[in-house]
Order: structure tokens, then C-alpha cells, then sequence
């Protein structure tokens, strides 16, 4: 079940609502919990048993911790255990697969290839256990001796598929005490009507184009066909994510819970070092407090700081899927960013932001074809027809129909990759009060029903997250 369906929109969250607000406080934990529990199990039933066993075994091992330390002893060999359960059984779902077939290319004999589906979401879920589990070893945090508010914070349904990853000392406090209050509830049913907005009339049109160009013979593509689908693709997984992100911060405050923001405007940076400051912020947060930080960072000299930065953007290239164009987009934005910091910093300092936020933006739509590529191999292809390899021709007629048909799509999308929509919205009627009100619920009912009709109306309604 995806936030953009009809069954969500319309059965499961108002029903969630409904008994949310109408059990007492003390059962909101629960019931919160049970439906993010049938949240989960609705696509892959047979999988919510594999989460339940997450549950279950850090939760004891957090309190084992808790129990140990107040006794003096180390926690040492149960953290390296936990941690070790956890990153396996990720390791087992999502990589097994990529091994047995990077070792069969090597090997003169063929290891058996497993046929396992991806658990959804277990990147995102997987990423928050470990937060707990190494804060409380840490003694960062306390262990949650609540089962069921543990359990809420691993599975609760906002951003439980696609994030943002909530560390725990982000919401220990709210899965105590919150508060709803109409204001809240309010900005929270905007922000998710917004986030429904981006995916459902941004994101799948521009993901239509794409798909058109996609499938296309790759050695048919002109430049500007390529250069078109390589366009499209940068607004569709965009506003995909980041309308995702926002529906579940909207979501989240609509039960009285404040997640971090995962998105602030990222293709309006001037460089890749803050892009990466923009972009998926929670993932980012994530792998500094937890692998770069613990590496040494850039206290370590530079050959280490060095090392810490690649294994870092290595790990965050497989982290979002097992294939060898997945490292190779890291290690792409790892070499960048090397280059940013110790060669390029005092070159693009001098230049116009305009220039600067051009030069971002060829890095980063480069830097997508390897990302949605099927293969390496893929990559480099798309990559060829974009820079003209093999004599291709640089327009065609499908490329030309396909930019004029869409220029329009782009350029709204360009206009609400921006601040501008935001604040033209938030600064309308500001001496009124009333009025703003007024204004801001009219445009965003107008949102929802359009993407209602929408929905209606088409099929194509992915959510490119569920791959990672």
C-alpha cells in the first residue's frame, strides 16, 4: 500500500483516524502499532513475521544492555551480536543475490542465486534499529523498556517504507507523550496534501516521460532524446521522494509526531558538498553519526579522511541497491565531493553562483544515469547517447515531440524544485489572517482533488523507493 493510492486515501488512513482519536491515551500507542503493522503486511504479509523477529530480539537486547550496565558489566560481545543479526539479515534479503552473481562471473563453478523478494522498506527500519541499538550501547539513550512503544518506533507507518530514518533519541520523548492539537493536525493535512501533489502530478507524469524514453532501443537515442528522458527522470525522483518525505512529515504531525525534515530544496545548490546537504538530509545524518564520525572523520589525516569519505559514499551507493551501478553512483559522488573539498573549493568560490549551480546541476543529472540504470554497462551507454557517441544524430523527431509536448511539465517543475511556490504560498494574505486561512485551505483541497481525478483516471503510479 503506497500513501498515493485510493485504499490508503480513502480506507485505511481515515479509519486509522477515526480509532486513533477515539481510543484513550494510553491504548494510541497500540493502536497506532497495529495499524502500521497492517500497513506493512498488506503487500507482503509473510514478511511482517520478519519484522516482528527485528522487534523482538532488539528489544531484549536493548534491555539486556540496560541490565548489564547497571551491574557493571560490558556490553561489548550482545552489541557486536545485535548489530551483527541486524546488518546480516539485511545483508541476507538484499545482497545475497549481488554476491552470488559478482562471484559466479570469478568462479569456475555457479553458486545458487537466491530468488528472494525485498522486504520493503528493511533499508529504512534496519537504519533505525541500529541507530537504537548503538545510541543505547552508547549510553546516548536509555533502553526502551515499553515493547510496544519500541514497536512503534521501528514500524510506524508515516515513514516506515521510504523514511526520513528517525533516530531514537529524535522521538523517544513522543512515543511517551504528544499532543494533537487542530493547528497541528491542520499544517500536518497541508503538508501531506502538498507531498500528494508532487508524486501524483509532478512525479508519475514526469516518470511517464522517462518510461517513453526508456523504452526506446538504446542505440536509437539522439542526444536530445537521452538528454530529455535523463531530465524527466531528475524531476520524477525528485518529487517522488521528496513528496514522499512529505507526506509522511505530514502524517506524522497528524498523530502528533515531528519528523525531521528529509529535503530542503536540493537542486538549488552550488555544489555537490551542498547538494548532499539538501538531499535525503536523514540518510546523511546517518551515515556521519554512525560510520564517518566512528572512522575518525577528518581528524585523522588526510589519507584517512580520505578513506572515511569513500567507504562512507561506497556504502551509501550500495545502500540504496545491490548492483554494481549503485557503488559506482557513490563512488561517483565520493570523488566529487574529494575534489570539491581539497581541489575545487577555492576555483568555485570565485564564481558566480549561476555558474556554480549550472555546474551542480550537469553533476547531478549525470550522476542519475547511473542511478537509474539497469546495469553499469547500462550507465555507461545512456552516458554515450548523451555525449554523442558513435556518430548519433543530436535531435530526432521523437526527442523533439517528447521536449515541446512536456516543456510545460518542466518547466512547472523547475519553478517547484524552488523556495518560490513555498513562499508566494506562505507570505499570501499575511496581513489577514482569515483570509490566508481561507486562501491556503482553498489551494489545497483544489490540490486533492485534482490528484484524486488524476488517480482516477491513470494507472501509473510507482514509488521508485520501493526498490531501496
Amino acid at each position: 500500500m503506497v500513501f498515493s493510492s485510493l485504499v490508503f486515501l480513502f480506507t485505511f488512513l481515515p479509519a486509522v483516524l477515526l480509532i486513533y482519536f477515539l481510543v484513550p491515551r494510553p491504548a494510541k500507542n497500540a493502536a497506532l502499532l497495529a495499524a502500521s503493522l497492517i500497513f506493512y503486511a498488506w503487500g507482503e504479509p509473510v514478511y511482517v513475521f520478519l519484522m516482528l523477529l527485528s522487534i523482538l530480539l532488539n528489544y531484549f537486547c536493548g534491555l539486556e544492555m540496560a541490565e548489564r550496565e547497571a551491574r557493571g558489566l560490558g556490553n561489548r560481545r550482545l552489541f557486536v551480536f545485535a548489530a551483527a543479526v541486524n546488518l546480516g539479515l539485511l545483508g541476507f534479503f538484499k545482497y545475497a543475490g549481488f554476491l552470488a552473481e559478482s562471484l559466479n562471473a570469478f568462479l569456475p563453478f555457479d553458486l545458487p542465486v537466491p530468488g528472494l523478494n525485498l522486504p520493503v522498506g528493511i533499508s529504512f527500519y534496519t537504519f533505525q534499529i541500529l541507530s537504537y541499538i548503538i545510541d543505547v550501547y552508547k549510553k546516548k539513550v536509555r533502553a526502551q523498556k515499553n515493547l510496544i512503544s519500541f514497536g512503534l518506533y521501528v514500524t510506524m507507518f508515516p515513514q516506515l517504507i521510504a523514511g526520513p530514518i528517525v533516530r531514537y533519541e529524535e522521538i523517544e520523548g513522543q512515543l511517551k507523550e504528544r499532543k494533537v492539537t487542530w493547528e497541528m493536525f491542520g499544517n500536518g493535512s497541508a503538508v501531506f496534501i502538498t507531498g500528494l501533489a508532487k508524486k501524483v502530478l509532478l512525479a508519475n507524469m514526469a516518470g511517464e516521460v522517462f518510461s517513453q524514453v526508456s523504452a526506446l532501443p538504446g542505440d536509437k537515442l539522439s542526444v536530445l532524446t537521452a538528454w530529455t528522458g535523463c531530465l524527466a527522470y531528475t524531476f520524477q525522483i525528485y518529487f517522488d521522494f521528496s513528496g514522499y518525505s512529505d507526506m509522511a512529515v505530514g502524517l506524522g504531525k497528524m498523530f502528533g509526531f515531528r519528523f525531521p525534515k528529509n529535503f530542503d530544496y536540493p537542486y538549488t545548490s552550488a555544489g555537490i558538498t551542498e547538494f548532499w546537504r539538501r538531499w535525503h538530509i536523514s540518510l546523511g545524518t546517518w551515515f556521519r553519526e554512525y560510520v564517518y564520525i566512528p572512522l575518525g572523520g577528518n581528524r585523522a589525516g588526510r589519507l584517512k579522511h580520505i578513506r572515511n569519505i569513500m567507504t562512507v559514499w561506497l556504502l551509501t551507493g550500495l545502500w540504496h541497491g545491490a548492483s554494481w551501478n549503485f557503488a559506482a553512483w557513490g563512488l561517483y559522488y565520493g570523488c566529487i565531493l574529494l575534489a570539491e573539498k581539497f581541489l575545487l573549493a577555492p576555483f568555485l568560490r570565485r564564481l558566480p553562483r549561476v555558474i556554480r549551480h549550472l555546474y551542480s546541476l550537469f553533476l547531478i543529472l549525470t550522476g542519475w544515469v547511473f542511478f537509474f540504470s539497469p546495469s553499469l554497462p547500462g550507465a555507461f551507454r545512456y552516458l554515450g547517447a548523451m555525449f554523442g557517441s558513435g556518430g548519433r544524430p543530436g535531435t530526432d523527431p521523437e526527442g523533439l515531440y517528447l521536449l515541446v509536448s512536456n516543456l510545460l511539465l518542466f518547466v512547472i517543475s523547475a519553478v517547484c524544485c524552488t523556495p518560490a511556490v513555498h513562499r508566494i504560498f506562505s507570505r499570501a494574505f499575511r496581513k489577514r489572517g482569515w483570509m490566508k486561512i481561507a486562501f491556503q485551505c482553498g489551494v489545497c483541497v483544489l490540490l486533492f482533488f485534482l490528484c484524486i481525478a488524476r488517480l482516477v483516471t491513470e494507472t501509473y503510479n510507482p514509488f521508485l523507493y520501493f526498490r531501496f
